[in-house]
């Protein structure tokens, strides 16, 4: 495990595109772990749930992480060095919020580039989308509540650090490793930085982008060679449910 004060100066290691195929393959083990608003995290952890604002349809106004990720989240604000903080940006994503955004994404490139044909279309979508699915087999890794959609901060006043390009820029240079061959940088050493802390708490980072990282479900099992994931697909829980749940075990 590096120590703090060398993240910012230990580069980011270059790596591979998951193979989506052998990934979806790999068993889940299944957690009774809830979901648990992120909003509830003390001070100076900060949330801004980009779809809900963004106004993407059926986005929820609130970013929820399974709670064994919310733990180690926390764990990563604490280590980060005084004035820094995380800002949450996107946990737990519903199916057709994850519809949504494979469907405009594809249309843009499909836009950008009228010749490609269907296989590299879903090949440059799947780059910084991941197929919309609900399978309790192979399940979306935002709709498990283990991935996670995170920057640095100002603690103090909660603005967002240099990090090369915005949050879900669809371009190369977001790729996590992308400015490790670009002449040093305050956002290279902000990527290292966060990717590191990451890191320290076991979390995985999906290479394609620098703001997305993942514990317990696929995706980090793939990249931590676990033979099972934890997380399949998990839902809020509704008044409706609480109400049913509650009156069949007669409480």
């Amino acid at each position: 495990m590096l120590e703090p004060a060398t993240r910012h100066t230990t580069p980011i290691p270059s790596m591979k595109e998951p193979d989506w195929a052998t990934l979806t393959h790999i068993p889940i083990t299944g957690s009774s772990e809830r979901l648990v608003p992120v909003s509830l995290a003390p001070p100076p952890v900060r949330v801004f749930p980009a779809y809900a604002r963004m106004g993407v349809p059926g986005a929820v106004n609130e970013c929820y992480l399974r709670e064994g990720v919310y733990r180690r989240l926390l764990a990563v604000a604490r280590s980060l060095p005084a004035g820094l903080t995380l800002l949450v940006l996107d946990g737990w994503r519903p199916w057709r919020v994850q519809q949504y955004l494979f469907e405009t994404l594809s249309e843009a490139i499909r836009d950008a580039h009228p010749g490609i044909d269907e296989e590299a279309l879903t090949r440059r979508t799947r780059e910084f989308v991941s197929l919309p699915s609900t399978s309790l087999e192979a399940p979306s890794p935002h709709l498990t509540g283990g991935a996670v959609d995170v920057t640095l901060c100002d603690a103090a006043d909660g603005l967002p650090l240099d990090m090369g390009t915005r949050f879900d820029e669809a371009v190369p240079a977001s790729h996590a490793a992308a400015l490790e061959s670009r002449p040093p940088s305050t956002a290279r050493d902000n990527r290292r930085l966060l990717y590191h802390a990451m890191r320290a708490q076991g979390f995985t980072n999906l290479p394609s982008e620098w703001w997305h990282f993942d514990y317990g479900d696929q995706l980090w099992a793939h990249y931590r060679g676990e033979s099972q994931a934890l997380y399949g697909p998990a839902e809020l829980e509704s008044i409706e449910n609480r109400w049913r749940q509650s009156l069949r075990q007669g409480r």
